[in-house]
């Protein structure tokens, strides 16, 4: 920070001295260019005072200074953030336990082929975790302009008729179409939450869906300048997620993997998550959904899909578990 700018809290007449006698322009210049005494030698007779020195030294100190927070109130807050992400669930135990439950301070990557139930599966966590607590909001951040908005209606009074119109206040969606207007909604974001003014439920989810026509056209096996773009912007991710405690949902298209996809348990996977092998770790977590066949029943016609971890911080890779979709409501298959 220059000294310039702190006039009048320091005086313009000792800036400008500090300037042509000893070369110190910032508040750096000034905090370690040697003590208050020595630095008073090298002034004009009269300038300044030893001891008023020392006091606009303190000064520019305490306003380059970071604001202090007590260390157990920061351990209070990550406490009540991760005991309500904790009950963070899908609604289908097995997902859950796949993944080690879709809550804390994390970012999951969903990959799949067209029809394997990302979307449907993010909306759902999103809808089970408004419903679970009044006090969260989530953002969905749609970049193709895919969003239903009358099948998040249905799913949430498919879960709970009487609170729909509540929940849905609290879903906030914004359209993406481009890295820059992506980020400008992030930062909109940061802004808000770091506001102490702020009252209500806070964000605690965010739904990017999808990643995939953001960065993959900036992809190039000839230029770094695409993958540096992707990492800068995982890193943002990740960072409003660790000070925040948000759940981050990160949707990504797919890509060939000739022969097959060595990162499943299954032979049979012949794609892969779109957007390089780095970026699976830029997450926590890469699942993997596929869809097996579809089946008729009494109650409607479903589809068989399987979940599969490809690679977890957490937990253990090439594991997986089958669940149904019906109506756009996922379930388990434990009862088939």
């Amino acid at each position: 920070m220059r000294l310039e700018s702190m006039i009048p809290s320091i005086p313009a007449e000792l800036v400008a001295a500090l300037d042509h006698s000893c070369g110190i322009r910032t508040d750096t210049d000034l905090l370690f260019s040697g003590s208050s005494l020595d630095i008073i030698k090298k002034l004009p007779l009269g300038t300044v005072t030893l001891s008023d020195l020392e006091k606009f030294t303190e000064l520019a100190a305490e306003q380059a200074s970071v604001p202090g927070h007590r260390g157990d109130e920061i351990l209070a807050d990550i406490g009540r953030i991760s005991e309500k992400h904790t009950q963070a669930s899908c609604g289908v135990k097995e997902l859950d336990d796949l993944v080690g439950s879709f809550g804390d301070s994390r970012v999951f990557e969903i990959s799949g082929a067209k029809g394997s139930g990302k979307t449907a599966l993010a909306l759902q966590i999103v809808i089970q975790r408004l419903l679970a607590d009044a006090d969260s909001c989530a953002l969905w951040i749609d970049t193709s302009g895919d969003f239903s908005a009358e099948m998040t209606a249905q799913l949430v009074r498919y879960f709970d008729i009487t609170v729909s119109n509540k929940v849905l206040e609290r879903l906030q969606v914004s359209l993406g179409f481009n890295i820059e207007a992506v980020h400008d909604v992030l930062e909109a974001l940061r802004i808000s939450l770091s506001s102490s003014r702020a009252v209500g439920p806070r964000v605690q989810w965010i739904v990017l869906d999808s990643i995939t026509p953001l960065l993959l056209p900036s992809l190039s096996a000839v230029s770094s300048q695409g993958h540096a773009m992707m990492t800068t912007f995982m890193r943002r991710l990740r960072e409003l997620s660790q000070t925040f405690g948000i759940t981050i949902l990160v949707i990504n298209g797919t890509s060939a993997a000739a022969p097959f996809n060595q990162s499943s348990a299954f032979a049979s996977t012949i794609r892969k998550p779109a957007l390089g092998p780095s970026f699976t770790f830029m997450t926590d977590c890469t699942l993997w959904l596929s869809k097996m066949k579809d089946m008729p029943d009494s109650e409607g016609p479903f589809s068989v899909h399987v979940a599969e971890v490809f690679r977890s911080r957490a937990m253990r890779s090439k594991t997986w578990c089958t669940f149904r979709i019906r109506h756009g409501v996922l379930s388990s298959t434990s009862d088939l």
